[in-house]
């Protein structure tokens, strides 16, 4: 794909999140350096209907037994990350919105959403919606 990245960086997706998106397909590993580019490959995983990338990235903790397809004519129209902060070697929190669109009218998302790297790969544990 040489379209933008959904997450909203300057990069193609190729060399942004689905860079991230291949690696796990190519080896079932999750290589997100932080928690900010996990929520942002996750976004994108919203985008483009990779649920398969979603349960992997969900602490098995907190991981929902199954996810539900998206809304017929859901469209995610843009994320702005607007904190990152590493609370220590191990946890971090995102604070996020996300924009979308279904049935004519738009939606917005505000979250902090928690991550926990666990043998070296950061994962998405919970979240609360402002």
């Amino acid at each position: 794909m040489t379209e933008p990245c959904p997450c909203g960086r300057p990069l193609p997706y190729a060399q942004c999140c689905g860079a991230l998106h291949d690696e796990y397909d190519r080896s079932g590993h999750l290589s997100a350096p932080d928690a900010e580019a996990l929520m942002r490959s996750r976004y994108s995983a919203f985008v483009t209907d990779r649920r398969d990338y979603l349960m992997a990235t969900w602490h098995p903790r907190t991981r929902p037994r199954q996810l539900e397809a998206p809304e017929p004519g859901l469209r995610w129209l843009g994320l702005d990350v607007l904190s990152h902060r590493r609370l220590d070697e191990d946890h971090a929190e995102v604070r996020f919105v996300a924009r979308s669109k279904l049935g004519g009218r738009a939606h917005r998302l505000m979250e902090t959403s928690r991550f926990e790297r666990v043998n070296d790969e950061w994962l998405y544990v919970d979240g609360d919606i402002a």
